[in-house]
């Protein structure tokens, strides 16, 4: 039986120069410098939009405050942004992600998009995966209102969640609603995420800021802070 071992070789050999071929090899070294060269720059360009941010002590000394007494924070989901005011006054304005079905609002555990409506944070965890949690009392009455109504939760889970909702700090009874929604950071990926110049919505239905943005909210919210998510 005649062998294909020579043929076979050949085809290998011709393979192989193919594939190193200095004029291939030329061409996909520019291709990937072309791509590293583009992820460095839209890095930079980020890392200089940071730069540019006003620190929150800074920004309440301008509008004349040395301290919050009421502070409050409408969420902008259009605009993907996080506010901070004093009582009416807006203080600073914080580039957030969101979940990542940015379009239509929170109705399910699992559907990954962020509550729409008027909220509180009730709970404060300082050393979470994702570096600090203020995490916020959804569901509120009208999502569980509009969930009874679309048989979502039975009667039983609607009274157990408006109890909660009036009398306990954070809702706890697990429903087809979800129950952990918060404002967090990034975590360990802060460095390389915070400094993004484009929206990248990432979480589950909470909203993100950077590591740096959430230590300042830290520092002058408290449990029973309003949250309005628009």
């Amino acid at each position: 039986m005649k062998s294909n071992i020579p043929e076979n070789l050949n085809k290998l050999v011709s393979l192989l120069k193919r594939l190193f071929n200095p004029k291939i090899l030329k061409s996909a070294l520019f291709f990937s410098g072309g791509i590293i060269l583009f992820i460095i720059g839209v890095i930079v360009y980020g890392i200089i939009l940071n730069l540019r941010e006003v620190p929150l002590q800074e920004a309440m000394t301008e509008k004349g405050f040395t301290k919050l007494h009421n502070p409050n924070i409408i969420v902008k989901r259009n605009d993907y942004t996080l506010n901070l005011y004093e009582d009416t006054v807006l203080i600073k304005i914080y580039h957030a992600s969101f979940g990542k079905n940015v379009h239509n609002p929170k109705t399910r555990a699992d559907d990954f998009a962020t509550p729409v409506g008027s909220y509180q944070i009730c709970s404060i965890d300082k050393d979470h995966k994702y570096y600090i949690k203020l995490k916020l009392n959804y569901p509120n009455i009208n999502d569980i209102t509009e969930a009874l109504r679309k048989n979502l939760i039975t009667q039983q889970e609607f009274d157990q969640l408006k109890f909660e909702f009036y009398y306990e700090d954070c809702p706890s009874l697990e429903t087809p609603l979800g129950n952990d929604v918060s404002i967090h950071g990034i975590g360990e990926y802060n460095l390389f995420f915070k400094n993004l110049p484009f929206v990248f919505n990432w979480t589950d239905g909470s909203i993100a800021v950077s590591n740096e943005d959430i230590s300042e909210l830290y520092s002058v919210v408290s449990k029973g802070t309003k949250v309005v998510i628009q």
